[in-house]
């Protein structure tokens, strides 16, 4: 049992390759050309310690935040063995008496806020790391004209896009033996020139990178938001840990990410020092001419593996934003019916790919895009470590300095990254944070709405005790068949009841109230999915449970829930679903753009017959005027 544990682990870390580690594996095609750059070295006048320092400050910084903070410290952080910042507020939610009312609610929009900053990170990673691979061909051809790259880089991308409703289950086989092959070439070349200018291994000190920023003021400042380019993707990996697990995530980053990085990043230094000419690109001078077509290929792969890891974050982090209910209802669909968890967004897909596309062309070069990138990474980064000092306190009783020393360390390193992040701000940095900020509105203004929405509602709706008497004294028509009405409340009489019996003067002879309830925790064991109780005879109420993390089946699980108490025909079922037409002028404290915007908001949402997958021709939508 041990051995096939041991074999599962190590399959696990070799898929983790490509879907975890592909973004901070492609980092070195572009993060210590910026760091050098924006330090401003000039071959001929500065010594080498304008190399060694950033470099030290890269490797530290993988160090720190990779290995210690999330892999160490973050990866004990999980719910139910889900990271994430969502994970985070479950576990803050799992002892109520944890948080009180107003620190809830601070912790909930510091969750938002972070949630929103990693979509800026998914419209940019997708962009600068083709960008960065493409422009490898100008290592071929000088002459070769920067929007013909551009032009490239926009295909690429288009056809990435494209290919996600096919469904990643089949390329994603062959993502963890690409990678290895691109961390055997990252180390093979970082070690190929190593070799030529070994005292380089000093950089392994982190004093190069204290003097560096003591000692070159605005620039040390500068330089930290080019040194996060190089830990880029952490979040990302501590979202990933539910799917992989925490021990195969650290067998591939100390076995082979973490030596492959540091040791290119040590051949790139070494290369600068001995070819000044080098700096210009770096990573594409390490390579031996005969081999360049080769890695260029690679390189592009890997950068598609890259975005393709990211993309599919995105969809796992909306699906629970919409099912925690922080954005509305999105179309999902399953591109692998034996696997619920891979899935298919359309609306997200577009949205990014037009965010992709606009960032290559309005930035043209992946140095330009250096300076848009990192803002959003570095302030997801520093909200994280808020959220785990809350939980190391409130959840796992650490004493203060327990919990506040590594938050502290962890605070001012990424402190430097947002500083360095925010000097680029009118060069680009501006614009994941306008992502974030946008996102966070929709999320805050979608969820107050909902707010406002349940209490119109509520203010309609009749016990369901006034119903049944009038069945008791025969005063309702029955009809054969079974009806199940929606309804996000699992008190009272749904309006969509109260509208059909009101207009067809009738009600089916089994009558279901049925509701859906995600849970903080992301997942619900299968003894608690549902729950079933019996008002009068063949008269029901069904709650299903999932997790936040959980696709819902809910047609089957409903049908289980009732053949514990009557018998189901499938087909003879009819769900009834009220359809919301909102109107602004209700008493709702909401200020009057921002309930415009729930409307607008409220009109792109599927309804939830649609959003969990019924059958389309079982379905019966009753329109129904609120104000809000």
């Amino acid at each position: 049992m041990s051995e096939h544990k041991n074999s599962n682990s190590w399959t696990l870390a070799l898929v983790a390759l490509g879907v975890v580690f592909g973004d901070i594996g492609t980092s070195p095609l572009y993060a210590l050309r910026e760091c050098l750059t924006h330090a401003g070295y000039l071959p001929g006048r500065d010594g080498v310690d304008m190399i060694y320092g950033p470099i030290s400050l890269m490797i530290w910084s993988l160090t720190l935040m990779v290995s210690v903070k999330y892999l160490g410290l973050l990866s004990k952080a999980t719910a139910q063995g889900e990271g994430g910042v969502f994970a985070l507020l479950s576990l803050l939610r799992s002892k109520k008496e944890a948080l009180g009312p107003k620190a809830s609610k601070f912790v909930v929009l510091v969750v938002l806020f972070g949630a929103a900053l990693l979509y800026g990170d998914g419209m940019i990673t997708p962009a600068i790391s083709v960008l960065s691979a493409v422009e490898g061909m100008k290592e071929i051809s000088t002459e070769l004209p920067q929007h013909v790259i551009v032009y490239i880089s926009v295909a690429i991308i288009f056809g990435l896009f494209m290919v996600q409703k096919q469904g990643t289950a089949r390329i994603g086989v062959a993502f963890g033996p690409i990678m290895i092959l691109w961390f055997i070439a990252l180390a093979g070349l970082g070690l190929y020139r190593f070799i030529e200018h070994p005292h380089v291994i000093v950089a392994l000190s982190p004093h190069w990178g204290i003097y560096y920023l003591m000692h070159h003021g605005y620039h040390g400042i500068v330089i930290m938001g080019m040194v996060l380019l190089a830990v880029t993707g952490c979040e990302a990996m501590y979202a990933d840990i539910g799917h992989f697990g925490a021990n195969p995530l650290k067998r591939a980053w100390f076995l082979l990410v973490y030596p492959s990085l540091i040791l290119n990043y040590l051949g790139q230094g070494a290369l600068v020092i001995s070819d000044p000419r080098a700096l210009e690109h770096p990573f594409f001078k390490l390579v031996p001419q005969p081999l360049l077509v080769p890695m260029i290929i690679l390189a592009t792969v890997a950068t598609i593996i890259a975005s393709q890891a990211m993309i599919t974050g995105v969809y796992s982090l909306t699906q629970q934003a919409v099912q925690l209910g922080y954005l509305p209802r999105l179309k999902i669909v399953h591109t692998n019916p034996d696997v619920r968890g891979q899935i298919y967004m359309p609306q997200v897909n577009f949205l990014l790919m037009v965010a992709c596309i606009a960032l290559v062309i309005g930035f043209e070069t992946s140095s330009n895009l250096a300076s848009a990138y990192g803002l959003s990474v570095s302030m997801g980064m520093l909200l994280t470590s808020l959220l785990f000092f809350y939980v190391a306190r409130l959840i796992w009783n650490w004493s203060f300095w327990k919990a506040f020393l590594p938050v502290l360390l962890f605070s001012i390193i990424e402190l430097g990254y947002v500083s360095g992040s925010l000097i680029k701000f009118m060069q680009g940095a501006w614009f994941p944070l306008a992502v974030a900020v946008c996102i966070w509105v929709i999320m805050k203004t979608w969820t107050d709405g909902r707010a406002i929405l349940f209490q119109a509602m509520q203010r309609g709706r009749l016990p369901v005790v006034h119903l049944i008497d009038e069945i008791k004294k025969d005063r309702v028509i029955r009809v054969p068949g079974t009806a199940v009405f929606m309804s996000a409340s699992a008190e009272g009489l749904p309006l969509a009841l109260l509208h059909h019996l009101k207009h067809n003067k009738s009600l089916h002879r089994q009558v279901v109230l049925l509701s859906v309830k995600f849970a903080d925790a992301p997942y619900v064991c299968e003894e608690s999915r549902h729950e079933i109780s019996e008002y009068y005879e063949e008269f029901y109420r069904v709650v299903l449970h999932y997790g936040f993390s959980e696709s819902p089946d809910v047609f089957d699980d409903l049908c289980t829930a009732l053949s514990e108490k009557t018998k189901v025909k499938r087909n003879g079922i009819t769900f009834y679903q009220s359809r919301e037409i909102l109107l602004t002028n209700g008493p709702g404290k909401m200020a009057a753009w921002r309930k415009r915007l729930f409307v607008t908001l409220s009109r792109l949402s599927r309804p939830a017959t649609g959003y969990f997958d019924l059958p389309p021709r079982q379905v019966i939508e009753l329109g129904i005027q609120l104000e809000v």
